[in-house]
């Protein structure tokens, strides 16, 4: 079983059900009580329960609670809603996370290297690493070159040397038994050591550890760790929970949620709404007590009980008032937003690991991308190789100083770096078989390729004398190399294919330039459309590449680039003062030889100007820049460092998709400023009406519980529907909004208080109309049953002009495909007939005849036929 050929299928099967999958178990979830339980807790909630207890006061003196039960119905149904969506966007968010467990990852299996999924690592497996790779179990290597991994996962280290154990551990010093190994089932038997980092420093028969300063022995690979440098091969020890990764995750519950930005201007939003709310209501309540005790005899006799529901009276038009100015709907509408729009960003290939990546992209002003992979498809063939003399090494160099692998099965793919694959076809297309050149020659020392040393050296020996191989960058490998007549040459015709946007590659054997060649990546398919768009939306694109100035411009030409601004190498760049560098950073249109520091300090200088920079890219080296942009945007193909390190992954690599990213994130923002204005409106208009009714001294025109159909059912429906609906191309021909932007914006306050304002003139000459000119005056069920419905109406024909907010087509364009916003619609009214209907007491509402429903909804619809007016006013104004 310890056989380097690594596991049979019988093996793994007999391997995988002793010691279970490679899968950590998810901690324990808080039960559903609780969490229904804390939907309760929240202030807006605690605020409406204060309103139904002082309801349920007002019932003693009464003896009537039907109002009082239709306050904690609407309680219940708010937070049972909210409850909902969130163990429904909870499971969407398991879903994803059961995504990693899928990642590739190399393996031996009956002498052969193949790719499987994580999930599917068995004890004993012999796995390969490279630099950007997640260690995917526990194990013990068995061999390494220059490997350095980073282990702060676990210890906070940075950067871990690790090389195999000088004196490789038999099985009865690993203190396993070869009985105990074919036939028991305790994974500990495999190896034992205690994650402890004192215990595993010390010497022990099972732990010989190389550097006993470390946290963990040199020879041990941990689970979730990252390769960032060099390769190597190690042997599973242990899977899942058994790890070490899987013990610290069953220590941790601690749970963390990162306040978004949306979420913190929002909150500043409802901290201003619920400071007027307050300050409203509170001095309403002191000038109409006042009023009271001026004008009412009852305060000049001895009848206290009187007072009391008097100041009751008006206590509970404060709370009434309070209950309008809070923007219950508002957490409704940011969840649902956000959990449609990661859904429906899924399904166009972007996933969101990081929900605040769906609403910063909309932001987004630059984005700083990689050139391969993304602009670039990352099928990289030799379309030409040049030789330089008789050299017979050359293929065998190849062979042994690369560490990519032919996939066994078609051998037209490989598993590795994409240019090497590509020269192992090559080789493949000579009739040269590269496994058999590496089974023969013993290496004796490995260089892997590094973005900052851009070569990688490998000695060899071959027939008794030892030979260097060398391949990389051009210009670094032929500065390595003893002067030769061939250099001029090389050098004009390497300059030729860079521009045509080909990748150059040099060879050297033991100083010596024996061949260069060219590989060829061509432009992805609707790259060049997508950056037109980016463009037109006000979002300049930079292309970061560690390729040449001549290949960076052609690139950059096929795909459509501006290329108005400066060109600049890694070292130029590296070598500016921070001013220089920030004077210069919004300038760049291209920056070639890239190192990955370089790509961090670009994207940090765009920021120090205001900028919100997204960052695409594949590689390890791109993590730095993918973790300190405000989006990192990763490929589907890149490394697993890289998809840590991001926001988003691009499941099909297309940089279109990136294109299709900021038409939501701007459509979710433009989504979100629809509901409120939509909310506050009904607000800003049953907040004058609650006033109104006050100030002419008469019943409240809306009574609580009306109040709370219209503020909390009605605000969630709307909250469904205006989330529900779908990205708009439009959004992309404007410009990108500015950080400091608040989401209200001018036009849109106003066009609240318009619309406010009118709904409450319309609506109070109507109450007052019923209240004193009607030809029988007075409080009557059936007129104060038409002023709600009135009311209800002028809102829900509002909610046609919300879907339009800011667009400039009719709101009933396309309207029958949008079956979300119909099917809400159809709930709203639905609602509305019920409460009317059927709502007797509870509602103060009357039954109601069929011509009149039939002249309020006529009547009422005049609100969204003005806004059709208007749009199509505003759209042929500025053709």
């Amino acid at each position: 079983m310890f056989d380097n050929k690594g596991l049979t299928a019988e093996e793994v099967r007999e391997s995988r059900a002793r010691f279970g999958e490679n899968v950590l178990t998810p901690p324990e979830k808080p039960s559903l009580w609780l969490l229904y339980v804390e939907k309760y807790k929240d202030p807006i909630i605690k605020i409406l329960l204060f309103a139904a207890c002082v309801s349920l006061a007002l019932s003693f003196f009464e003896g009537n609670y039907i109002e009082t039960i239709g306050i904690f119905i609407a309680i219940f149904l708010a937070t049972t809603i909210g409850f909902y969506f969130e163990i429904d966007a909870a499971k969407k968010f398991d879903v994803l996370t059961a995504l990693g467990e899928e990642q590739p990852v190399k393996v031996m299996r009956d002498g052969k290297v193949t790719q499987i999924k994580r999930r599917d690592v068995v004890v004993g497996d012999i796995v390969l690493i490279e630099p950007g790779d997640e260690i995917p179990a526990d194990g013990e290597l068995i061999s390494s070159v220059n490997l350095q991994i980073d282990e702060s996962q676990l210890t906070g280290e940075p950067i871990a040397e690790k090389q195999p154990h000088p004196q490789p551990l038999s099985i009865e010093e690993r203190g396993v038994n070869t009985s105990d190994f074919e036939n028991n089932s305790s994974q500990d038997n495999i190896t034992s050591f205690d994650n402890n980092p004192q215990d595993t420093a010390l010497p022990s028969p099972r732990w010989r550890g190389v550097g006993g300063e470390a946290a963990y022995p040199a020879h041990v690979v941990l689970r979730s760790t990252m390769v960032m440098n060099g390769r190597g091969m190690f042997r599973v020890t242990k899977v899942g929970d058994a790890t070490e990764i899987g013990k610290v995750q069953r220590k941790s519950t601690e749970q963390t949620d990162v306040e978004t930005p949306l979420n913190q201007q929002l909150g500043k939003l409802a901290k201003v709404i619920n400071k007027l709310g307050f300050g409203l209501s509170i001095t309403a309540f002191v000038v109409f007590l006042l009023h009271d005790i001026l004008t009412n005899p009852l305060w000049h006799s001895g009848d206290y009980v009187g007072m009391a529901e008097i100041v009751l009276q008006y206590f509970m038009m404060t709370v009434t008032l309070i209950v309008m100015a809070v923007p219950e709907g508002l957490p409704m509408a940011v969840t649902l937003s956000l959990a449609l729009n990661m859904r429906r960003m899924l399904k166009s290939n972007n996933l969101v690991r990081k929900l605040h990546a769906s609403e910063t992209m909309g932001a987004v002003t630059v984005i700083c991308t990689d050139k391969t992979g993304t602009l670039t498809q990352n099928r990289m063939r030799v379309s030409e190789m040049v030789c330089f003399g008789e050299n017979n090494l050359l293929q065998t160099s190849i062979a042994l100083n690369t560490t990519a692998y032919l996939n066994s099965e078609s051998g037209e793919s490989g598993i590795g770096n994409p240019t090497e694959i590509a020269l192992l076809l090559w080789l493949k297309d000579q009739g040269t078989d590269y496994a058999e050149l590496r089974q023969r020659h013993k290496i004796i020392s490995q260089q892997p390729f590094s973005t900052e040393s851009k070569f990688m050296a490998t000695t060899v020996e071959i027939d008794g004398a030892e030979h260097t191989f060398v391949k990389g960058a051009p210009e670094i490998v032929m500065n390595m190399c003893d002067d030769t007549n061939d250099r001029p040459a090389a050098e004009q015709k390497l300059l030729d294919w860079q521009r045509h946007a080909q990748r150059t590659l040099a060879f050297a054997i033991d100083n010596k330039l024996v061949a260069i060649t060219a590989i060829s990546d061509p432009i992805r398919e609707g790259v060049p459309e997508a950056i037109k768009q980016c463009n037109k939306a006000g979002i300049r694109i930079k292309m970061v590449t560690g390729d040449t100035e001549a290949t960076a411009k052609e690139i950059a030409r096929l795909a459509g680039l501006q290329t108005g601004g400066e060109y600049i190498s890694g070292e130029e760049w590296s070598q500016m003062t921070d001013e220089e560098a920030y004077n210069a950073a919004p300038n760049i249109a291209i920056m070639y030889r890239a190192r990955p520091t370089d790509k961090q300090r670009l994207v940090e200088m765009l920021q120090k100007h205001g900028e919100v920079v997204a960052v695409t890219g594949d590689g390890t080296n791109d993590a730095p820049a993918l973790h300190y942009a405000h989006v990192g945007l990763s490929l589907g193909s890149s490394t697993s460092v890289a998809k840590e390190a991001s926001d988003m992954t691009l499941l099909d690599d297309s940089f279109s998709s990136i294109v299709s990213a900021v038409k939501w994130g701007r459509s979710l923002y433009k989504n979100i400023q629809r509901f409120l204005y939509f909310q506050l409106v009904v607000n800003v208009a049953a907040l004058l009406l609650v006033l109104g009714g006050s100030i002419i001294g008469t019943e409240m025109p809306l009574t609580v519980t009306q109040i709370l159909w219209v503020n909390l059912i009605m605000d969630t429906f709307a909250a469904m529907a205006l989330a529900s609906l779908p990205a708009q191309d439009e959004v992309m021909d404007e410009q990108p909004r500015r950080q400091s932007d608040f989401i209200l914006s001018r036009s849109i306050v106003k066009n609240i208080i318009a619309t406010g304002v009118t709904f409450f003139v319309i609506c109070f000459a109507f109450f007052c109309y019923i209240m004193f000119f009607d030809d029988d005056p007075g409080v009557k069920g059936n007129d104060l049953t038409m002023f709600f419905n009135v009311f209800v109406m002028l809102q829900f024909w509002n909610l046609f002009n919300a879907k339009q907010l800011g667009s400039k087509q009719s709101a009933f364009k396309g309207l029958t495909k949008n079956r979300g916003f119909l099917f809400v619609l159809a709930m709203i009214f639905g609602g509305q007939v019920l409460i009317v209907e059927c709502g007797g007491e509870m509602f103060r509402t009357v039954h109601l005849s069929p011509q009149i429903w039939l002249i309020t909804i006529a009547a009422t619809s005049v609100v969204a036929i003005f806004g059709e007016i208007i749009r199509r006013f505003a759209n042929k104004y500025n053709h």
